[in-house]
């Protein structure tokens, strides 16, 4: 799916770039590590806000939401309600055939992840996408799991497998690419 455009495969680029935001739900969310949790949701906003500024498509699952419940009350704005999630069983969000095919019709070429778990959910999906042919950056200040000795582990094998691990702020700049205009007043305010 990546395309010679001149740029380095690192850096993001607006056209062909999906938001996937795996499993932010209402069950499971308060499980994660404590001291990061605020910070996640906080950062996942800020993508969810940017992609929807951007006009990005933004892709949204669910795990098994009879039992863990539905993504967060306080994401719903910033993703622009209503939220249509994609409800799925699989860990991975890369074979969930609603994913796909989401990512087909956007014509995708890279996906710029959040959400939990780092090391089962976000590190499956990265490891699948890859595999597919994606480019992934993970935001790694909006992704978290239950203890940091997880999180650690899952950034090291995704950055080991060839996924770009991030920030938040740096996926922001990169897909402003300019420090004028509309959208950078707008949007450089979320990190302030």
């Amino acid at each position: 799916m990546t395309e010679a455009t001149g740029a380095h495969p690192m850096r993001l680029e607006r056209p062909g770039t999906t938001l996937l935001i795996a499993d932010m739900q209402e069950r499971l969310f308060p499980n994660m590590d404590a001291d990061h949790r605020e910070e996640v949701v906080r950062n996942v906003k800020i993508l969810a806000t940017t992609a929807r500024r951007l006009g990005l498509p933004t892709l949204v699952t669910e795990q098994c939401p009879e039992a863990l419940g539905h993504t967060l009350p306080e994401l719903h704005e910033a993703l622009g309600a209503p939220v249509s999630a994609i409800a799925k069983v699989a860990f991975s969000c890369g074979a969930v055939e609603a994913v796909q095919a989401g990512l087909r019709q956007s014509a995708t070429r890279t996906v710029v992840l959040g959400g939990i778990e780092a090391h089962v959910c976000v590190l499956m999906s990265a490891l699948d996408l890859m595999a597919q042919g994606y480019a992934v950056h993970v935001a790694a200040d909006a992704v978290t799991s239950r203890t940091q000795a997880n999180w650690r582990l899952a950034m090291a094998q995704l950055r080991q497998a060839g996924a770009v691990v991030t920030t938040t702020e740096t996926i922001l700049f990169q897909l402003l690419d300019r420090g004028e205009g509309d959208e950078y007043r707008e949007l450089a305010k979320l990190i302030r």
